[in-house]
């Protein structure tokens, strides 16, 4: 048996001094990623859109992406409730350990539909914006929509690591030396949405439907 397993099994686990010291400084780090999400939402949205026909494909796209995630979401719902209860009925080391578990598969569960929702959702809107950026091969056109698509994919990925952290160090600053159990029932309902959120091929949809309005000199897209 590992140290880390003995001092477990002792009950000795503690959360003070320091150890609260590194939570708050992961929390912080959280919330800086969650801020840096919101900066790259602003970036990617102030972008231009293209032309009027562009817009009009991007839209279409819009409300497609919109009814697979309601979709998606009612179906994952009926077994997030389950799942919920199953949870609450399993051993435990205690009634608040059972409850703080299925409380927290829920959390973990509504922080991945979050990260699944704002990604798809600002993927969608970052195509066209990419596609336009691209098209004015003029004016560094290449260089221009790598950094939006860039700043459209670093918005999940700040979200996925803000939200994780922020809420394994809330469960590990109130659950203490139980926050193993309950980190299990946060990790799971992270986990079951994640294995479902899929994003849909629209840069290719949006390009070309676009390639009759691309300049001669600019490579065409791929077909």
């Amino acid at each position: 048996m590992t140290r880390l397993s003995s001092v477990l099994a002792d009950g000795a686990a503690t959360v003070t001094g320091s150890n609260v010291t590194w939570l708050v400084v992961v929390a912080v780090i959280a919330v800086l990623a969650l801020a840096m999400a919101f900066w790259l939402v602003r970036q990617v949205l102030a972008a231009g859109q293209g032309t009027a026909k562009m817009q009009e494909i991007a839209k279409a796209v819009q409300e497609g992406a919109a009814a697979y995630l309601r979709r998606q979401f009612r179906t994952l719902g009926v077994f997030v409730i389950v799942i919920f209860f199953v949870l609450l009925v399993l051993p435990a080391d205690g009634t608040g350990v059972r409850w703080g578990r299925s409380i927290f598969f829920l959390v973990g569960a509504l922080f991945s539909a979050t990260t699944g929702f704002t990604g798809m959702s600002l993927a969608v809107r970052g195509n066209v914006r990419v596609a336009a950026a691209a098209r004015d091969y003029e004016n560094n056109g290449e260089r221009n929509a790598m950094r939006i698509a860039f700043r459209t994919g670093g918005v999940a990925g700040m979200f996925t690591v803000g939200l994780g952290l922020l809420g394994a160090a809330v469960v590990v600053l109130f659950y203490k030396q139980n926050a193993s159990s309950v980190l299990e029932g946060f990790g799971f309902g992270a986990a079951l949405l994640a294995m479902f959120m899929r994003r849909s091929p629209t840069t290719s949809a949006i390009t070309w439907a676009t390639a009759p309005e691309w300049p001669r000199t600019c490579s065409s897209p791929t077909r």
